[in-house]
């Protein structure tokens, strides 16, 4: 008995732990003592056009090699054995590039289930969140270390902290500059890395304390301006004061007016969210269009902010039509979002009532005008960032990360800048130097794809892009066949296949919203 229970010990040495594949029950595998992803294009992240085909080595967590194999190389080294692992991945014809990240999503509350947006981000390729902390800080924290102990299938998370989180700093305190070294360093020491400077334009000096102090201990500010304080705080003023990155739209029209103060409607009120969205738009057409494309960008590059656009959210402002009726919504949009994109006043962002022609019509010329804004910022060598600000105003989680992606091509941008403002720039902006590249040494966050996306940004859609095939046939050519975070290989289709039986089953006994009704057939 004695012999059998060391030989039983000895024999559990050898096995390894529970693999993913166990863990998420074959929805992903890994990760690996070594992969090799075979004769794969490289879309490096920082720009540059494809190359290759490599083959791709990865080591648990981290890309170990990149072996050419285009014809030169081939020729010269003669005939060479190929890199062999646990696990090989073929490649060919298909497409590697670095895992997205988004700097602005939403996580939403019960009962729409968390996996529920975790499974359709990695999905449609990001491996990398700056959630919101709509469950609370303290689960989002929670969340972020499983993350990061691969204990849940879900991207790395760095949840946004709202500033004086978990100190004990009363609200005179906090609004006082001289305390806040002492209060972001003991957020710091709690964990806190990315810190919302929403509500803090009140004070330019107050905002200068705290991204000052949030920078020297690692950090990054994310500053949505809100319109109720632009008569303090402009973009122009939060990038000098040094905000890391500029949410959405605010305050760059506000920053070219010929005035100080925007044309408010005399019973304007902030909180009320279906005029807060309607001027939003107008402040657009009030600006000095000159000034803002000249001296507005030019210091906006100068102080070295980051523009978060996140035009995905605010495309329904200028077609509220199209946003209701995207094909994906039946099938893949879960029924709390569908209940809480309204309208109805109760909810934020549920504000499309009384929603006029005149409304799409401002909004249709501030996407043209901002859109110039955004493309002469990357011209002159500003940081266009990524992020989607969903799951709100009828962006669905995924769908809509591809959506930024075109929108954010409609700009100007080339489509390996679009590319790179998901990658490379959302690292650094992020201050996560070993993300954003495929390149040795840094870590395997990694889409393979089945068809260039640089032929068409819809192939990363899950269910890819129509195409002709060569019998003349419709098809659909694409997908994001496999996310790769923290060398964890992850099986897209069968996340999609856990995200329709989560929405199935949210539909069951739905009774129909008021924009649904009038197209239900009797």
């Amino acid at each position: 008995m004695k012999n059998k229970l060391i030989i039983l010990v000895v024999a559990l040495l050898f096995i390894s732990p529970l693999s993913s594949q166990e863990l998420f029950g074959g929805l992903a595998a890994g990760p690996y003592n070594k992969l090799v992803i075979r004769e794969a294009m490289v879309i490096p992240g920082h720009g540059g056009p494809p190359v290759g085909p490599y083959d791709i080595v990865i080591k648990d967590d981290k890309i170990v090699d990149m072996i050419p194999f285009d014809p030169v190389t081939a020729k010269s080294r003669g005939v060479v054995k190929r890199e062999e692992g646990d696990r090989v991945i073929d490649a060919k014809g298909k497409y590697v590039m670095p895992g997205m990240i988004d700097l602005h999503p939403h996580l939403r509350t019960e009962p729409m289930p968390i996996e529920y947006i975790y499974y359709l981000k990695l999905a449609h390729g990001i491996t990398t969140m700056v959630p919101g902390s709509d469950r609370g800080l303290m689960p989002g924290i929670e969340q972020a270390k499983l993350s990061k102990e691969n204990k849940i299938l879900a991207p790395k998370l760095f949840p946004i902290w709202s500033y004086g989180a978990t100190t004990k700093f009363d609200k005179v305190a906090l609004d006082d500059p001289k305390n806040t070294p002492a209060v972001v360093k003991k957020m710091f020491e709690n964990g806190a890395h990315v810190v919302n400077a929403g509500n803090l334009g009140w004070s330019q000096a107050l905002l200068k304390a705290v991204c000052k102090a949030v920078k020297e201990n690692g950090g990054i500010t994310t500053y949505h301006i809100p319109p109720n304080t632009t008569a303090v705080t402009k973009a122009i003023d939060a990038a000098r004061l040094g905000v890391t990155m500029i949410e959405h739209h605010y305050a760059y029209a506000e920053s070219a007016l010929d005035r100080n103060i925007q044309d408010f409607i005399p019973t304007y009120n902030y909180n009320d969210e279906n005029e807060r969205f309607r001027q939003a738009g107008k402040v657009w057409s009030q600006t000095n269009k000159e000034r803002l494309l000249t001296e507005t960008v030019d210091s906006l590059v100068y102080y070295g902010v980051t523009m978060l656009p996140t035009r995905v959210v605010y495309e329904a402002n200028r077609d509220i039509l199209r946003a209701q009726s995207l094909p994906w919504h039946k099938k893949y949009t879960h029924q709390l979002l569908i209940e809480r994109n309204g309208p109805d006043p109760n909810y934020h962002g549920a504000y499309h009532y009384d929603w006029t022609s005149d409304d799409e019509y401002y909004w249709s010329n501030a996407f043209k005008l901002w859109g110039e804004l955004i493309f002469e910022f990357n011209k002159r060598g500003g940081r266009v960032a990524y992020g989607s600000d969903d799951s709100y105003i009828f962006a669905t989680p995924g769908f809509s990360n591809v959506r930024e992606l075109q929108l954010l091509r409609e700009t100007g941008m080339h489509t390996l800048e679009v590319l790179k403002s998901a990658t490379l720039n959302s690292a650094k902006t992020l201050r996560q130097e070993k993300l954003g590249l495929v390149r040795p040494g840094y870590t395997a966050d990694l889409l393979i794809i089945n068809s260039s996306p640089l032929y068409n940004l819809r192939n990363m859609y899950h269910f890819g892009a129509l195409t002709e095939d060569s019998n003349g046939n419709m098809v659909r050519k694409g997908g994001i066949i496999h996310t790769i975070k923290d060398g964890i290989v992850i099986e897209n289709n069968k996340l999609m296949l856990e995200v329709e039986k989560m929405v199935k089953k949210s539909k069951e006994n739905a009774v129909p919203t008021a924009m649904e009704t009038p197209f239900i057939m009797d």
